[in-house]
């Protein structure tokens, strides 16, 4: 009879079943194309795209951000900690060894029996060291199935190591146009108060000698000032923009050096891409399909709680009086066990665990599904403002060619006599909020083209990932989860 239930009893323990439900990808209806994708998009999802502006400078930012990032080397440790409670919480599946050893010496003697021993019980010494072996048998597969989940939150913390990595490149870029953008609007404010210092200087001369009225001064002086004023105002955001870069790319804040002008600077391709790639290209997707299937594997490890737990242990070692002869003396002592401990009346402490299970899955797949929708409507928001800011950028620079023929020619016409300074004045302040509205509008235009890559998101990120010097070490390190 113990041969033909040995077999099965293997087979079994090899085997086993796991309780609670196996996780399979929930339908997602993705639409089949985007709203705005133009019809030039180029594949470039998955190249180092920041190298299609055409700046080295921009581009060697880009690699220290990624080697020196302190949020991409927070998410870098995160993992490592995931992965060590991913073996932390498989260990069990495997027999686990141990060892105890322990001296001991007493002297015990009945209060009735002092009086009558003619001398002192001499003590007793005993010396005692064994090796221990357990193995909790996982026949329902609740180890199994915390291990499941706990490789799923290793494997979603990476994804978000891999989000912030996303998050650092397009920061990085975003900023370092927004400084350039600054800059451009610097050279103009700059170049506009340089005129005007020019204009007040001559209607001053031109006022000495009664050619002009005070009137004409003030005016030509407060054209000046409202320039002036402009470039702290510039000065200042140029100062917290490189702060800010110093500090994303891993420096104490400082200054930045630049590259190209933001008018040398190429604008990038729009990258090609259909929605239901979003589910294998961005990582804040495929982070909340692993805390899916994390919280699909706790409803069965919740499950597995009503079944009993079947433990085998076992001890085996030597005793002796001696502390030398421990382990050369005839004195051995050896234990072997086996137990079955199971719940009977629990009063809701076994379903209660399973309905915080169940829930906290359905939770996890409305997550999912909602990041999925967010996804989809990210890239048609990042794709209908590049597009729109396209043509808003070329409008603008048709206003500023028209308001810089409207300045000449104001000019023109109140130097001839034709008109009074009023109307320079007129042009003239209307040129400089536009000339510095085109530049900023140009960097936001970059900047729309850098939003498109981080919510298409593509193989890039792996290339970047590379340039970190982590790679998802510690993720590939935990290894595959044991079958059994």
């Amino acid at each position: 009879m113990i041969r033909l239930l040995l077999p099965a009893l293997v087979a079994v323990l090899a085997g086993g079943c796991m309780v609670g439900p196996d996780y399979h990808r929930p339908p997602v209806r993705a639409p089949e194309q985007f709203q705005y994708m133009p019809t030039d998009a180029a594949d470039t999802a998955d190249t180092r795209w920041w190298e299609q502006f055409g700046d080295p400078v921009f581009d060697a930012l880009i690699v220290e951000g990624l080697a020196h990032n302190s949020n991409i080397a927070i998410a870098a440790a995160n993992v490592e900690q995931a992965a060590a409670v991913l073996t932390q919480v498989r260990s069990p599946l495997f027999p686990q060894f141990g060892y105890a050893a322990t001296g001991e010496r007493q002297k015990s003697v009945e209060p009735a029996l002092v009086r009558l021993l003619p001398r002192d019980i001499d003590p007793t010494t005993a010396y005692q060291a064994l090796l221990s072996a357990s193995w909790e048998i996982d026949l329902w597969g609740r180890i199994r199935r915390q291990s499941e989940t706990a490789r799923a939150d290793l494997l979603a913390t990476d994804e978000a190591r891999r989000g912030v990595i996303l998050s650092v490149v397009a920061s990085i870029a975003s900023s370092y146009l927004q400084l350039r953008g600054l800059d451009a609007q610097l050279v103009v404010a700059k170049k506009t108060l340089a005129a005007y210092v020019e204009s007040v200087r001559l209607f001053e001369l031109q006022f000495a000698y009664g050619q002009v009225s005070k009137m004409t001064v003030v005016q030509a002086q407060s054209q000046y000032e409202t320039a002036a004023a402009q470039i702290p105002l510039i000065e200042s955001q140029i100062a917290q923009n490189q702060n800010a870069l110093a500090v994303l790319i891993g420096r104490d804040p400082g200054p930045i050096a630049r590259g190209r002008s933001l008018d040398d600077l190429v604008l990038p391709k729009v990258p090609a891409g259909v929605p239901s790639a979003l589910l294998e290209r961005r990582p804040d997707l495929l982070q909340a399909e692993q805390q899916l299937i994390a919280a699909n594997a706790q409803i069965g490890a919740a499950r597995a709680l009503y079944f009993p737990t079947i433990s085998l242990t076992g001890a085996y070692g030597g005793v002796s009086a001696e502390l030398s002869k421990l382990f050369s003396g005839a004195s051995r002592v050896w234990n072997y066990s086996g137990s079955i401990v199971g719940p009977i009346f629990t009063f809701g402490a076994i379903s209660g665990q399973v309905a915080q299970a169940e829930a906290a899955q359905r939770a996890a797949l409305l997550n999912y599904q909602l990041a999925i929708r967010n996804a989809f409507a990210d890239v048609d928001n990042a794709l209908v403002a590049n597009q729109k800011l396209a043509e808003q950028y070329a409008a603008q620079q048709r206003l500023v060619v028209a308001l810089r023929e409207y300045s000449r020619l104001a000019r023109l016409q109140y130097d001839g006599g034709y008109a009074p300074y009023s109307t320079v004045l007129q042009a003239e302040q209307t040129l400089f909020p536009a000339e510095l509205g085109l530049a900023s509008m140009r960097s936001s235009l970059f900047a729309s083209a850098v939003n498109i890559y981080k919510a298409i998101g593509g193989g890039w990120v792996g290339v970047a990932d590379a340039l970190t010097g982590s790679g998802g070490k510690a993720a590939g390190e935990a290894g595959p989860t044991p079958a059994f």
